[in-house]
């Protein structure tokens, strides 16, 4: 007798084709001097190894907003394969409604489509956590914190492509 187990990952997709090369993108995503010019204020810090630490660092205005410190977002480096492939677990630590759900996985893939051109695309596996899912998708107004992946990713392709970011 065989058995078949079934396992299902609830999961949010989101891709855009950005005017440039794939370490631009890298740059762009994983150093802190390009990565605060866009999305939402702060910036990200990786230790870019397996098991490395991930680190979303907000505002002084965040923490007065009610995000209960300086890391609004934090994970763990998966995998590192640059400038293609970044794996590695996330979660938002603004509210405790937020930080009572698990850990989720957030994998980057950036590919050349032709030369100067890639598409860089983010998966965002969320299964238990949809309190997180609709922060993500952008459901929420722009000025409540919300825009999500969306917002986040135009941001990113405006900056690389002009050199100017929404909030510039």
């Amino acid at each position: 007798m065989t058995t078949t187990m079934e396992t299902t990952v609830k999961t949010q997709v989101f891709s855009v084709f950005i005017k440039a090369n794939p370490q631009a993108i890298w740059d762009a995503i994983t150093e802190p001097e390009w990565n605060r010019r866009y999305g939402y204020p702060g910036h990200s810090e990786y230790d870019l190894r397996p098991g490395g630490k991930y680190r979303g660092i907000g505002t002084q205005e965040m923490v007065d907003f009610g995000a209960p410190s300086l890391e609004v977002v934090s994970g763990e480096v998966l995998e590192v394969d640059p400038p293609r492939r970044l794996v590695q677990t996330w979660r938002m630590n603004f509210v405790e409604e937020l930080r009572a759900e698990p850990f989720q996985k957030v994998t980057w893939e950036i590919e050349e489509a032709q030369p100067g051109l890639s598409k860089l695309v983010v998966t965002h596996e969320v299964e238990g956590a949809p309190l997180h899912e609709a922060a993500i998708v952008g459901l929420a107004p722009i000025d409540q914190g919300g825009g999500g992946w969306p917002l986040i990713l135009s941001d990113l392709k405006s900056l690389l492509e002009t050199g100017t970011a929404f909030a510039d």
